[in-house]
């Protein structure tokens, strides 16, 4: 299997994967299904990154201080990023990011969305699923196992953050039917991005190495900075040991798809 059959491939299921499983989730509304959703993929993100995005990196760009450095820029740079309103489908007013605050009143799902609409939530959406498709694409030209696992660890994190888009759209007046069918449609950006990077970075194999450096820095970005203090409002034992061994399971996830691929690869 050609690397742009696996790019073009894993881009359209990842994207129609993660707002199937989402609205399957956010139809049903069910607050504590998107809390432990948040907790897996706070280990999936952060599994990937550690464990495969960097060492990738390091290795394609032979320079570790140089690779560490523009994860760290990049980390700032996602900072700044939202702050400015151009990251993760914040508005001008202060929002929560990635966690989805989700109150249910007679099994509908309503959630305070500080000022966002519907149409911001899919403009962000398109945006960053542009962004997941360029990610995608360099993780693959660099390995298909380091491809298949950025691409499960983006689907992951992608779950819990599309069930919180789905209940601002259906708070925002959106039918089931409409929201299911623009974010399928808001998806398909993640095969533009990954076509774009495709043909621009096989003429620029130098891009890869930094690009994976941002892709590890935005993962750890989104783990850290917007999904981890969600988990804290949460401070009962109970809680605390489910948070922990979700995250301990998606970072099993990620090994264990390691050792999967490496198998039927070798």
């Amino acid at each position: 299997m050609s690397v742009l059959y696996w790019i073009i491939v894993m881009s359209l299921v990842g994207g129609a994967l993660s707002v199937l499983a989402a609205a399957a989730v956010a139809f049903k509304a069910k607050a504590h299904w998107v809390s432990h959703l948040i907790s897996y993929a706070i280990g999936a993100l952060l599994g990937a990154s550690f464990l495969e995005v960097l060492p990738h990196a390091i290795t394609a760009s032979g320079d570790a201080k140089t690779t560490t450095g523009t994860v760290l820029a990049g980390i700032l740079a996602f900072f700044v990023l939202e702050k400015l309103v151009l990251w993760r489908h914040c508005h001008v007013e202060a929002c929560e990011g990635h966690e989805p605050v989700v109150h249910i009143h007679g099994g509908q799902g309503h959630e305070h969305d500080h000022g966002r609409s519907g149409m911001m939530i899919l403009v962000g959406d398109t945006f960053h699923n542009t962004v997941d498709g360029v990610l995608i694409a360099a993780a693959f030209m660099e390995d298909v196992r380091l491809g298949i696992v950025t691409a499960l660890a983006i689907i992951a994190h992608e779950i819990p953050q599309e069930v919180g888009d789905f209940v601002i759209l259906l708070h925002s007046g959106y039918s089931k039917g409409r929201a299911l069918a623009f974010n399928l449609l808001s998806s398909l950006a993640t095969l533009v991005g990954a076509m774009l990077a495709y043909f621009a970075l096989g003429q620029v194999q130098s891009a890869v190495p930094v690009l994976l450096a941002l892709a590890a820095a935005s993962m750890i970005y989104v783990a850290v900075a917007d999904l981890i203090p969600g988990l804290h409002k949460r401070t009962e034992i109970r809680a605390t040991v489910q948070q922990v061994l979700l995250i301990a399971a998606g970072i099993g996830t990620i090994v264990l798809t390691d050792r999967i691929v490496d198998r039927f690869a070798g």
